[in-house]
């Protein structure tokens, strides 16, 4: 018996201390773990959200302390009735949880080993047996060491996972056991293996028979049934495969951009899946990571599952130089444990991954693309300036009020700013954001991409854009900046075009078309069209105006060379 003890008592501290190490690698991960059973749908406990963190610290201490002392036989009683009301206390978690499909992993070895809400039921219960197998031969468990040498042990296990605890959430875990660990392939973990098991499902038709309703169970095809169809239920019988990666994705403006991001070399991500709650003190570094990192020629992009209005207080007060992006909370907090967090990426493979206290590790080469004299200040007065320059305009263009609503709202407009005269607002902005553009032309020259980057080199071509009154002023400007790389030669001839059009005079580059009721597109009129093909390959546009045309009207329609005269009767 007192061998069977002892292996007994070895064997349950020794999985309290695994269960607690797994845990108090990853404190934050467990939080999150606590989180869910404290929410409405579960234990209804939002009030102990707040304090997830620190419930989760001292848990897994008390879980790794206990398994030592249960080892060691430290106040053997004592340590058997705390371990008892743990184990209690998991039991019953995991039974409700498991009974009413509630959490669907307890966490209990964090993601080393994820187990299903019966898995852990039933590895609780057997720990349940284990504990009161050992409570009622308390006898035969016979101490190590002396009482002061056992106490000596417990006060250093205790400080060990106190400074351990504090490292990994100063740092990151040390041991990553999530699916978005350095050296993976974003991409390569959504991919589903030819032949995976896919979800199986029951799907229960009801139907009146006789006046009496009845359940037809099948895979999926309709029952041959004399009666009358009442409605149909689905179970899910087999789980099928789920990738590693799964609903990852990178979405602005309704677009996900994921395929693009994870196809792209030396890129940086900002990850912070709240602003709200987000370490603000950390800002700071990732500002000069990220600003070093432009200058060295990466891209820099945010993720977040925050409202637009808190991505703009961020970035104004943080002065941030780059975009966010949306993906889900869930996802954002399973790649990384920091609020905000860095992660290095090269075509879709994590090459590092920092907490912000250690922004100063990621390692930065200096690549060809690299622009080391931007001005980071001129770049966040033109990226303010983007916002404003763009305000209304998607408002304007939505005639639903109701997806006006939902627009505002996603662009984080109060009501009282979405109603009334819009163009009339958006002017106001205009005019104003042309002073500003005018002033930082006479200061600087055109602010192009080696001052400021792309795409802030475009914030004030497309400002004096929007004040079709100054192009003629600007664009000897404009064209100069072209010539020099600092922005693309084919907005400017877009503009040129679609000015020369307002003025009723030839086009240069056969960019701007018209549409009538009775003639439908054509192209606004061109000067020297024999020769328009080579004016447009020199301007940098890819296609020629025949390909243009076919694009812009159908494979079939062709390009007719218009006059002024014609331009007239149409």
């Amino acid at each position: 018996m007192k061998a069977l003890i002892g292996f007994i008592r070895v064997f349950v501290g020794i999985l309290f201390i695994i269960s607690g190490f797994i845990k108090l690698n990853d404190p934050v991960g467990f939080s999150f773990k606590l989180q869910e059973y404290f929410g409405p749908d579960v234990l209804n406990l939002e009030f102990l959200s707040p304090f997830a963190l620190g419930l989760a610290i001292i848990l897994v201490i008390v879980e790794l302390v206990l398994g030592v002392a249960l080892i060691i036989g430290y106040y053997k009683r004592l340590t058997l009735w705390l371990l008892l009301l743990m184990i209690l206390f998991f039991t019953f978690l995991t039974f409700y949880s498991a009974y009413f499909n509630k959490v669907t992993d307890c966490g209990c070895f964090g993601d080393a080993l994820p187990l299903t809400p019966w898995q852990s039921f039933t590895k609780d219960v057997i720990l349940l047996i284990l504990i009161v197998f050992l409570f009622i031969n308390i006898k035969y468990i016979q101490p190590f060491f002396t009482n002061f040498g056992r106490s000596i042990i417990i006060f250093a296990t205790f400080i060990a996972c106190l400074s351990f605890g504090y490292y990994v959430l100063m740092h990151l875990p040390l041991i990553d056991f999530r699916a978005y660990k350095v050296g993976t392939n974003i991409a390569e973990g959504m991919e589903i293996p030819d032949g995976a098991p896919v979800d199986v499902f029951d799907y229960n038709w009801k139907f009146k028979v006789n006046g009496e309703e009845k359940v037809f169970t099948t895979q999926g095809d309709y029952p041959t049934v004399e009666g009358e169809f009442i409605g149909v239920d689905t179970e899910l019988v087999t789980k099928g495969y789920v990738p590693p990666v799964h609903d990852f994705t990178i979405e602005k403006d309704g677009e996900d951009y994921a395929e693009e991001f994870l196809n792209t070399p030396n890129l940086i991500v900002i990850v912070a899946y709240d602003l709200s709650k987000t370490e603000w003190n950390g800002w700071p570094a990732v500002k000069s990571l990220t600003n070093d990192a432009i200058r060295r020629g990466y891209q820099v992009i945010g993720l977040t599952a925050s409202g637009v209005d808190d991505v703009n207080s961020l970035k104004l007060k943080q002065e941030i130089n780059f975009d966010f992006y949306f993906t889900d909370a869930t996802t954002l907090k399973t790649i990384v444990r920091s609020n905000p967090g860095i992660l290095k990426l090269n075509n879709g493979t994590i090459i590092q991954k920092k907490h912000w206290n250690d922004a100063e590790e990621i390692e930065l080469e200096k690549l060809p693309t690299a622009k080391l004299d931007l001005d980071f200040n001129l770049k966040f007065q033109l990226d303010s300036i983007t916002r404003l320059d763009n305000l209304y305009r998607p408002l304007i263009q939505e005639s639903d009020p109701a997806k006006r609503k939902a627009l505002a709202d996603e662009l984080g407009i109060p009501e009282e700013d979405y109603t009334g005269d819009l163009w009339k607002k958006q002017r106001m902005l205009d005019t104003t954001n042309l002073q500003r553009i005018k002033r930082l032309i006479e200061r600087y020259g055109y602010p192009g991409k080696s001052l400021v980057g792309e795409p802030t080199n475009l914030v004030a071509l497309e400002v004096i854009a929007h004040n079709p009154g100054e192009v003629e002023e600007y664009l000897d400007v404009l064209k100069k900046a072209a010539e020099k790389g600092e922005i693309p030669m084919t907005q400017v001839a877009i503009l040129e075009d679609k000015h020369l059009m307002m003025q009723d005079k030839e086009q240069i580059y056969g960019t701007q078309a018209q549409i009538t009721a009775e003639n439908g597109f054509f192209i606004w009129p061109v000067t020297n069209p024999e020769t328009l093909n080579e004016r447009r390959k020199a301007a940098g546009f890819k296609r020629t105006i025949e390909e243009y045309v076919a694009d812009l009207m159908g494979k079939d329609a062709q390009f007719k060379a218009l006059k002024l005269s014609e331009i007239k009767r149409l």
